[in-house]
């Protein structure tokens, strides 16, 4: 990671990082128009021309499963947003359990 220079992450207002399209590309091992594309069709949401790392992480998701699973965009984004619904429902039981 010592190819990037400090202009590649920021501090947001909330004291977040925030990395670069070409930093989220490089680790993501795609490119920025395809990080692009995803923004344009709403699958990441930036901070500006920023993303939080839990974007990053969402982008490299889609890829496993686009690549390991050979599924579709529509399908990784599927099986991604019914993870994360399924666990703030298990989130939502275990408090109510408790």
């Amino acid at each position: 990671m010592s190819e990037f220079s400090l202009s590649t992450t920021v501090v947001s207002e909330n004291g977040d990082r925030l990395y670069t399209f070409e930093y989220a590309a490089f680790v993501t091992e795609t490119s920025t128009t395809v990080i692009e594309q995803f923004v344009q069709v709403g699958l990441i949401e930036p901070i500006g021309s920023m993303l939080h790392a839990r974007e990053i992480a969402r982008i490299g998701q889609i890829q496993r499963l686009r690549q390991d699973l050979g599924l579709n965009l529509v399908g990784a984004v599927m099986v991604l947003d019914m993870a994360q619904e399924i666990a703030q429902l298990r989130a939502r039981l275990k408090a109510l359990q408790s």
